[in-house]
Formats: C-alpha cells, structure tokens, sequence
C-alpha cells in the first residue's frame, strides 16, 4: 500500500492532491467510501500525464455537490441517469464522481444501471488497465483492487476487454481503443483483436449514441497530440461517425503547431492551463459555422462550449486594451498582461494582427522577464537584510520592477537608494553572559589544568602549614634523575658507593649518562626532594629522603 501512496504524493500536481483531498473529506463526512479509478490510476501506473482525475464512490455522489462547491470547485454536469458528477477545481483540474455500479444492456450502447458494489462497477469497464482503483478511504488507504489483473496488462502495453460482448454493448469501446493506441502506442490483445475485427465489420459502430459522440469529439481536444488521433480514426474511417465533414484537412495545423510551443513556455513559466477549447478552435478553423455549431451541441459539458465560442470575443477585447490607455507604458501593459488568463494571452498570440500588441505579448514573455531576473541587486538586498521573510518584500520587488520597465531606475546606484529607505532596523545585540554562564566558560579551562611553568619560572606561592618543610613543584619532568643532595653531617668517608648526600648539580644535556649504566644510589625518590634555592644566600637546599638514606648506610 505504500508504493500505491507514494505514486499518488508524487505522480499528482500540488493542484490534483488539493482536489483529491477535498473528495475524500467530503465523502467521508457523508459517510461515504471513496476511490480513484478509471484512467487517473492507470496513468499513475505507466508515468502518462495524469490529465484528469476519476472518483468513484458506494452511494450516491450527488450529495457532495454542496461541500465540493464550498471547497472552491465549480459543477460542469450532472447525469441524473448514471449519478455522475463532473466537476472543475480551481487551476483547471478536471474530475468526475461516478456511482459504483452495475450495467446490463438489452440493446447497444443503452445500459440498464443499478447501483452495485466497487468490484462490479470495475468489472463493467472497458478495459482491464481501466478498471482498476485505489482506496482513498481512511482505513485503507492507497489499497489497490484489481479484480481483471490490469497492472499485467499494463507492464505488457496491451489493452484487453473484459468480456466477448463489450464492443457490441457499448460501440464507443471502439474509437476508444483506437484512441489510447494512438496515445500510448501499446497494441490490442489477441483475443482483444478478434472481437475488435468482428465488430468492425459487423458496424456495430452504427449504435452509438449521440451523448458518447461528443464526449469522444472532446476527449480528442483534450489530447497531446490530437492530430495524430484524427488521423488514427481517419485510417478506420470513423472520424465521419464523429461528424460526416471533419477530418484532418479541417485542421489548421499551423496554428495548432504553434499553440503547442506557446503551451511549454507557458508552463515553464509555472502557469496551469486549459488549452482544450483552443485547440477545438483549430482543429475546426476550417469548417462552416453550423457545422461547428452542431458540434457544439453534442457535447455533454456546456461550460466547455461556452468556453470554446468566447475565445475571440475575450481575445479582441485584450487586444483593445493593450493598444489603448491601460498599457501604455511597459508596467501597465505588464499589469494588464498578469492580470489577464493566460488561455486568452495565447490565443492573442497566434491570432492576433497588430504588431504593437504582438511586441507587448513577447516583451511580457521574454524580455520584461529578464529584466526582473537581472537588474534587481539581490546580493545587495540581503545585505541590507531585504528578504522574502519580510511582509512588505513582493510589494516593494513589484513596485522596483515597474520602474525599471519604464526607466525610472536606470542605474545600480538609483535602485540602492530606491531600497535604502526600506532597510529594516538592524538586530538587538545578544545579551552579556550572566555569572553562571562565565564561570561555566572557565570550568573546562580549570580542568584541564595549567602549562608547566618554564625553567627558572618562579614556582607558585604554597601556605607553609609546618616549619621547614618545602613545598612540592607544581610539575616534575618525570624522565629527569632525582638531584643529588647535599652530604650529611658524620656520615662515612672513603666508601665506594656514590655518596647519595653530594649537592645537586644540573648536568647539561650532553653530559648525560647512557641509560643502560646504573645507578649506585638507592631508588629515586617518588618526589623530588631538595628543596628551592634560598633568595638570599643562593645555595641549594638539602634532601630530607638522602639524609635518611645516609643514615642507613652508616648503621
């Protein structure tokens, strides 16, 4: 199920999951199950784009209706018969709720419903990579059903029907299969071909109905390629069942060329569009008005047809607009051009005739834009700590760039000082360490103790609790012998041994013994035991620990 989830956070659009999410709170206050099915599952399969997003839920979905609206989405159509809803969320995402449900046909292309349960509502489907869905229910969420085995069919590119009789049951299967072939270049199953071949000469095709031939003639519109999908149908010379005079050579196929191109650069500029109206446009430029016309009447969805007849009368209004007053200087113009949809600034494009308007539209798509990616000083702002965590940073980023589009600003210096006024305060300095906080700083440097003092250092003062007694250096060099002391008072002479009590000499570091030779003396003391040199008289001080060890030796 994990797999299934992830597909879904990173397949859909930003714009896709908001709209999944609000179907899925609006079911569930309803008290309703809720899947996605039908081609959004597919196409998160295979990697296609994810064009619009397919809801099927176990009741009734007309009575989302009134949270869907309060969540921002606007209602295409409502099928009464088949208890469909279709619906368009905010930034053009297109998706339908349908009821689970079972389908019986007496005649073609006419279903007898009822309503049914999930797995009969995949089972009537057209196809086996179509009937598949994912639970967006709480309890099991991102749970796949896929009683037709379509994930195989997906992984082998093939399209198989679910039954022998789904052509002749619903005619529209047919330009369908030719439809996705086209589009995914995947083939039909051997069994699959069989079926498709008799219907074909059977003219099954002959019973489709009216409302299934406008929702073919829009799904070519709201294709990637439509042209290659005219042409498909064109070689199964079903294009004439769409409409008996449109064909390819209706086309305007340079304009639809180059709405193609305007559609990337678009969305490389990080806008969503709708461009499906427009391409009907030119897919039909070259045909007589009430041919049009009633084509438009068979679509299902008005709010698509109104939107397809409105494109010229909103691109001459534009047009209007940017030759006049309203943009007369480049930041106008700009404003007008932001302001305005970017289906209509297209259709402008392609359209249009006045040269003043078309330069306004480039300028807006390529050389205004450079100007606020270039001339704004960015590294200079943020050293005057202007940056996008203030609230007033897209209004001043806006109001800098509408000057330089009309030559206000013209130099570094003019858009410093333009800033400079808007430089927030700079921060408080950090407060003074508290005493805790120092002697928490000094407590490392305690520990790890002092450096040794250096050769003729002082050694530190030490309080003298008994009379005579010396105080012990701070650090002994461990590797150096122990000083020979001074010789006591009565102690033996002529002996052969090293008289342990002889005055301490430095030897230099030349003179050194070889450690290999021993020492006659007895064991070095653990601490160094003459005392420091008196201040006034300058002579060494005597060893206690050798004194003792002369006494010995003369016992």
């Amino acid at each position: 199920m994990a797999d299934y989830i992830y597909m879904m956070e990173t397949r859909l659009s930003p714009d896709q999951q908001r709209a999944a999410a609000a179907v899925q709170e609006a079911a569930q206050a309803q008290g309703l199950n809720v899947y996605l099915t039908g081609g959004a599952v597919r196409d998160l399969m295979t990697g296609f784009p994810i064009r619009d997003l397919d809801f099927t839920v176990q009741g009734n979905p007309l009575r989302l209706q009134k949270d869907l609206e309060k969540a921002g989405a606007t209602v295409r159509s409502v099928d009464e018969e088949t208890r469909t809803l279709s619906l368009l969320f905010p930034t053009s995402v297109r998706a339908e709720i349908q009821m689970a449900r079972s389908e019986r046909y007496e005649k073609p292309g006419r279903p007898i419903i009822a309503a049914g349960t999930i797995i009969e509502d995949l089972r009537r489907r057209d196809f086996t990579v179509n009937a598949m869905a994912l639970s967006l229910n709480p309890a099991s969420r991102g749970l796949l059903l896929d009683p037709a085995n379509g994930v195989a069919d997906v992984e082998g590119k093939l399209l198989r029907i679910l039954h022998n009789y789904s052509f002749y049951e619903d005619p529209s299967r047919l330009i369908r299969a030719v439809r996705f072939m086209a589009r995914f270049h995947w083939t039909l199953e051997e069994r699959t071909q069989a079926r498709f071949d008799a219907a074909r000469e059977g003219r099954y095709i002959d019973n489709i109905s009216n409302r299934a031939i406008g929702a073919e003639i829009e799904q070519i519109a709201h294709e990637d390629d439509p042209l290659q999908i005219m042409r498909a149908l064109e070689k199964e010379n079903w294009m004439k069942v769409l409409h008996p005079r449109w064909g390819t050579n209706k086309v305007d196929t340079q304009a639809l060329n180059q709405l193609a191109k305007l559609r990337e650069q678009f969305i490389n500029l990080g806008y969503t569009l709708d461009l499906a109206p427009a391409v009907m446009y030119f897919l039909t430029s070259n045909m007589s008005g009430s041919d049009i016309a009633e084509m438009q009447r068979l679509i299902p969805h008005k709010e698509f047809v109104a939107a397809w007849r409105n494109l010229e009368d909103q691109a001459r209004e534009l047009s209007h607009r940017l030759a006049g007053k309203e943009a007369a200087t480049p930041s106008k113009a700009w404003t007008l051009l932001t302001q305005s949809r970017p289906e209509t600034i297209i259709f402008l494009e392609i359209t249009g005739r006045q040269s003043a308007v078309q330069q306004k539209i480039r300028n807006f798509l390529g050389k205004w834009r450079q100007v606020r990616a270039t001339k704004l000083p960015f590294p200079e702002m943020a050293e005057l700590r202007i940056t996008p965590d203030l609230p007033v940073y897209p209004k001043l980023m806006d109001d800098a760039f509408l000057l330089l589009l009309d030559g206000k600003l013209r130099s570094h210096n003019e858009i410093l000082k333009f800033l400079k006024p808007h430089e927030p305060p700079p921060p408080p300095p950090p407060p003074p360490p508290t005493k805790k906080r120092a002697k928490a700083a000094e407590a490392p440097a305690v520990a790890a103790g002092a450096p040794a003092p250096a050769a003729g250092a002082k050694p530190p003062a030490v309080s003298k609790k008994k009379k005579g007694k010396a105080p012990e250096p701070a650090a002994p060099a461990p590797a150096a012998p122990a000083p020979e002391a001074v010789p006591a008072k009565g102690a033996a002479k002529g002996k052969a041994e090293a008289k342990p009590g002889a005055a301490a000499k430095p030897a230099p570091p030349a003179a050194a013994k070889p450690a290999s030779a021993p020492r006659p003396a007895a064991k070095p003391a653990a601490k160094p035991a003459s005392k420091p040199a008196s201040k006034k008289s300058g002579k060494p001080a005597k060893s206690k620990p050798a004194r003792k060890v002369a006494k010995k030796k003369k016992r």
